[in-house]
């Protein structure tokens, strides 16, 4: 006898297209875990002016235009260090950089708070994450090849010997790549969904909530489903709906929302006052939708950029958050970096080199005193606003 579906009886897949709107084929080491995937597709009907000779609609041509759109949102998991974190498609697709694995690296010495040499070059660039006991810090400079100088100090020194934890460090790029997002559900006959051709046009990433939350929203150039696919369908460069892998083990931790560290300042300071923190970025992508000869975009065009943060600290007399009102006042830039998560594993980090603080609004509405900073831009020369790390 038919029955209700579970909201929750679901599992989703993401990879990276060779091309737009072509399907990528998955494994299950392309399962991420997910909170939600709301996909819709629209028909946009041509206004007839014709004289019909009546108020009534007479319908739309089933060849009109179709509009589809996206937004998935899921929550800061454990990762095991190998190849690259489940999520992590989800994450180029944002930023358009090719992921950069780094592993095996031994310490050599530690010349300064900031400064770590390695026994054998480390193929690192400026920017790359670095991970050691349970903390992330990103590359400023490159000295030479075994060498680096990272923008922060570790909180705990790392002796002579020490392995440097695996990381996958995630770049800004020119153009940025679409995904296939697949929805499949149980029981079997109930209908799955894939998404070809996503592409993401923002990217929300929230700090101090129950757990540490992104959201991936954007535009797609078609929504499949395995119940209306027809034999012979060539949707997607493909002739048949697609079988998910088989389901293998599936365990991950979810990292609560109020751990990690903020580093702020000229001066790299850590700032333990912090109440709350959103960075979000805009890729103003524009379909092309509209062309003759198709009902489907034909591709996504990104265009400027906009990488933007939001931060609450309470207010304290001291040299490091009188620092933060002054940059603001003075419109003066100072990097900013986010690391989610304190134990390895479950770490991602968000580093932002050049951040212009807005000056503060005044939130006294509670016992303590707290400046809520908006709305702060990132920028940069060419593609370096800002580098995520998952460790």
């Amino acid at each position: 006898m038919a029955n209700y579906v579970l909201s929750n009886a679901n599992r989703f897949y993401a990879a990276v297209e060779s091309s737009y709107g072509q399907v990528a084929a998955v494994t299950q080491a392309n399962r991420f875990p997910a909170v939600r995937l709301s996909a819709h597709q629209a028909i946009v009907p041509g206004k007839r002016r014709d004289k019909t000779g009546t108020r009534t609609f007479l319908g739309s041509s089933p060849g009109a235009r179709r509009e589809t759109v996206f937004d998935l949102r899921t929550y800061l998991t454990s990762w095991t260090g190998i190849g690259v974190p489940s999520y992590g498609p989800l994450f180029q697709a944002a930023l358009g950089g090719t992921p950069q694995v780094s592993s095996g690296l031994t310490v050599a010495a530690t010349p300064s708070t900031t400064g770590i040499q390695t026994t054998a070059p480390h193929g690192l660039l400026v920017g790359s994450g670095v991970s050691f006991s349970g903390e992330i810090r990103f590359v400023t400079s490159v000295p030479d090849a075994s060498s680096v100088v990272v923008n922060a100090p570790f909180s705990n020194s790392i002796p002579a010997g020490a392995s440097l934890a695996t990381t996958a460090t995630y770049t800004l790029g020119t153009a940025l790549p679409s995904l296939s997002v697949y929805d499949y559900w149980d029981p079997a006959s109930t209908v799955s969904r894939l998404v070809t051709g996503a592409v993401v046009n923002q990217l929300a990433i929230a700090v101090n909530g129950d757990f540490h939350d992104f959201t991936f929203a954007g535009y797609a150039a078609d929504l499949l489903d395995s119940m209306s696919f027809a034999a012979g369908n060539t949707g997607g460069g493909i002739t048949t709906f697609p079988v998910e892998p088989t389901p293998g083990q599936f365990d991950y931790s979810i990292v609560p929302g109020h751990l990690g560290q903020a580093w702020l300042g000229q001066v790299p300071q850590q700032f333990m006052t912090l109440t709350a923190a959103q960075i979000h970025v805009n890729n103003n992508i524009s379909m092309r939708t509209y062309e003759f000869g198709s009902s489907y975009p034909r591709s996504a065009v990104p265009g400027p950029r906009a990488v933007s943060s939001s931060f609450s600290v309470f207010t304290q007399d001291d040299t490091g958050t009188n620092a933060l009102y002054v940059a603001a006042k003075q419109r003066m830039t100072i990097p900013a970096m986010l690391q989610l998560g304190q134990q390895q594993g479950q770490l991602i980090a968000i580093y932002l080199p050049a951040v212009t603080p807005e000056i503060p609004e005044f939130n006294d509405t509670e016992s303590r005193l707290q400046w809520t900073f908006t709305n702060n831009l990132a920028q940069g020369t060419s593609n370096d606003e800002m580098v995520i790390a998952f460790a």
